[in-house]
């Protein structure tokens, strides 16, 4: 798949459009590997996500004319990514773990296309994690004193990094609308619960002391407003009256991981569409 590509595009609905796209792959003489479409008859926007190629080099800078005419025409932003081209992500945790090792992992054995420059933490206790790894790590304790100093590091490191994607891997501090405004729509969270019930402290022991039969996790897009941001995905497990808080958060920690490697996934291969408090996921 060197010279695959993946092309991503929204706009307002209209017809015509799949005509024109793929017509545009027909003259270059690009195959059409996959194609996936919605119209969102609410919002009146339309999406598409095309997999294509192989195109004879790895630069597809031959098609940018045309599409950005065809832009133009139809009001519509675009992005054409090679599919080899791995996503840069900045994991950012505290004291609980779970997630980030097994987005470790699964990044080591290759089954999330991704790479990872660096670590941020507001405790120490992963450096050794991320040195097993060979990946950097960076110490940036937080208070409500030095919140604003923290984030304008975290933001630094970002453009020198070249970070894509920020995800929280159960970093349990709120962010600031500055730091959510500046990656608005490229910071995923992994809220530990199924949304929206038993938001704060304790989720399992709310659930817990509720008798509950399902447990769950969210990722969702992080927003200034916490934890309302649009959903990627959502996943339970049932439980009954005999396991104890302590089984509710093990099971529920296996939820979290899987839920958080699906959307972070997903946001990598660009299947993940943002429409308005919504998502749209290929």
């Amino acid at each position: 798949m060197a010279n695959d590509h993946i092309l991503t595009l929204s706009c307002p609905d209209k017809p015509g459009i799949v005509h024109a796209v793929t017509g545009i792959f027909a003259r270059e003489g690009h195959n059409i590997l996959d194609l996936q479409q919605f119209s969102d008859p609410t919002s009146e926007k339309f999406f598409m996500r095309v997999h294509f190629g192989p195109t004879p080099t790895e630069s597809t800078e031959h098609l940018r004319p045309t599409f950005d005419a065809l832009a133009a025409e139809y009001q519509m932003t675009y992005d054409i990514r090679p599919v080899a081209q791995k996503l840069r992500v900045l994991i950012m945790v505290s004291k609980i773990g779970h997630c980030l090792n097994d987005l470790l992992f699964r990044a080591k054995t290759g089954q999330l296309p991704i790479e990872i420059p660096l670590i941020v933490s507001n405790h120490p206790d992963f450096a050794p994690l991320a040195a097993s790894y060979g990946i950097e790590f960076h110490h940036l304790p937080v208070t409500a004193a030095t919140k604003a100093d923290q984030e304008s590091r975290v933001l630094e490191l970002i453009k020198q990094h070249r970070i894509e994607l920020v995800v929280l891997a159960r970093y349990m501090q709120v962010l600031s609308p500055t730091l959510c405004e500046a990656m608005s729509g490229r910071i995923i969270n992994i809220h530990h619960s199924f949304l929206p019930s038993f938001k704060g402290a304790k989720p399992y022991h709310q659930a817990y002391d509720r008798g509950v039969k399902i447990i769950g996790a969210t990722a969702h897009f992080v927003t200034a407003d916490l934890d309302e941001g649009p959903i990627i995905e959502q996943r339970v497990a049932r439980v009954d009256h005999s396991m104890s808080p302590k089984e509710l958060v093990d099971e529920g920690s296996n939820i979290e991981s899987q839920v958080l490697a699906a959307a972070v996934k997903w946001y990598a291969e660009r299947r993940v569409f943002l429409n308005g408090n919504k998502t749209v996921v290929f």
